[in-house]
């Protein structure tokens, strides 16, 4: 009997959550809710778990390979102008929808009872999202940013050291084929983990906690809608000159799993795996790209939320916003989404974009009750964008290989075969 393809195991497992949550839920059976809550988390876990030594050791062997790589330079430039040109339409995209359908207005809140946040979000968050104050705890809590900052730093000392650095780069290389290995075990669990995942969100989440804040969550989706279905595949079309329908069927795996997982780190192995073997991306690039990527490239959570949130704020509050305030969300969104790193990115980008505004940070409290259900959303956006970005880029550095972007997708069901980048001939 053939088996079902790992993307219809997905789905099957999204449909099956949906099913369990709204029994777990019409017929408040706690024991099925908590039992769907412990699925997710642990699969959540182990995904987050196989992180640190896979982004660690695949950016410290690609940069240390970049003897093998032509400019390497105008691709990380072109990365970084992709990353702001996207995250500009996008916050563009956020504005526009609040001023069409002013989500504020109307809303009767007791803004009394909102408190704002212990931790708010701010400009220092960019430095030391970037630099880690410690080695081990960069690891330890998981601070994305900070990893690929400390592999790229070893990458290009080993690159710099030549010769006696190879023991170590062998090394390293034999930990990322262990991590890769160990990793497809995890990932063929996502049916499972989707499961318990959108099951739970579909138990304690309801439409009794969305209704007050309707017409803003509706925004939320709208505009991230906008965002993956008109704004990349047009970027796709007219500047990648390939096809969206070709890349949303490749990429679904990791769009899917984000959407349920809520964790642009936790799909990161899926996304990395996505961009290589499905949309054809080249290994080097993609290594670099996608974490980076994973961590700074945030068009959900960084660019359209805060926008509208931010207006959603101020017309509850009743303050009054004009066009410099606007340029200041946009400024904010695209400059400073660096600073959710290693955060809980969109509480911090939201409390970062209030602040700066001068708006109420209770503002944010209002919107944390339904901060899971939109997540969902926001996370989809961002892992969608992490990927148009490196096909993009790809495509326009001849890295990009059109065979396989064309071809009916490759299937996730067997592991990866470990191809790690080996050093330039002597």
């Amino acid at each position: 009997m053939k088996r079902l393809s790992f993307s219809l195991q997905l789905l099957l497992g999204l449909v099956a959550g949906v099913a369990l949550g709204f029994a777990a839920r019409t017929w408040d059976l706690t024991w099925l809710t908590e039992t769907l809550t412990r699925v997710g988390q642990i699969f959540v876990q182990l995904l987050k778990l196989a992180v640190p030594p896979l982004v660690f050791t695949a950016v410290l062997v690609s940069v240390a390979n970049l003897r093998n790589v032509s400019g390497a330079a105008r691709l990380a430039a072109k990365t970084l102008f992709w990353f702001l040109a996207t995250g500009l339409i996008a916050v563009v995209v956020g504005i526009a929808l609040g001023l069409v359908i002013h989500p504020g207005q109307g809303v009767t809140l007791d803004t009394g009872a909102a408190k704002a946040p212990e931790n708010a979000g701010t400009w220092l968050d960019f430095v030391t999202g970037i630099v880690p104050t410690n080695i081990v705890t960069a690891f330890t809590e998981l601070n994305v940013l900070q990893i690929v900052f400390l592999g790229a730093v070893l990458g290009a000392a080993a690159l710099a050291v030549g010769e006696k650095a190879e023991p170590f780069l062998v090394l390293a290389r034999s930990v990322l084929e262990l991590v890769q290995k160990a990793l497809w075990w995890v990932i063929r669990l996502a049916p499972i983990g989707t499961a318990g995942l959108i099951g739970k969100a579909v138990s304690t989440y309801g439409w009794d906690l969305l209704a007050p804040l309707a017409k803003f969550s509706a925004g939320v989706y709208i505009g991230c809608f906008i965002v993956l279905l008109v704004v990349y595949p047009a970027l796709l079309a007219v500047w990648g000159k390939v096809s969206p329908v070709a890349f949303f069927r490749n990429a679904w795996p990791a769009i899917e799993l984000a959407f349920v997982s809520r964790s642009s780190v936790g799909t990161l192995p899926l996304t990395q795996r996505v961009t290589i073997e499905r949309n054809g991306v080249d290994r080097d690039y993609a290594a670099f790209a996608v974490p980076f990527g994973a961590t700074t490239k945030m068009d959900g959570c960084a660019s359209v939320y805060p926008a509208l949130a931010a207006i959603f704020v101020a017309q509850v509050f009743g303050v009054q916003l004009g066009v410099g305030d606007y340029l200041l969300i946009a400024f904010v969104s695209v400059v400073g989404s660096a600073a959710t790193a290693g955060l809980t990115g969109a509480t911090v980008m939201l409390t970062l974009t209030l602040s700066t505004l001068g708006l109420p940070l209770e503002g944010v409290g209002l919107l944390l009750a339904i901060d899971p259900i939109l997540d969902m959303i926001r996370t989809a956006t961002n892992v969608a964008g992490q990927m148009v970005v490196p096909v993009l880029v790809a495509r326009s550095e001849g890295r990009l290989d059109t065979a396989v972007f064309n071809a009916p997708p490759q299937s996730l069901d067997d592991a990866p075969a470990p191809r790690v980048p080996q050093p330039a001939a002597a």
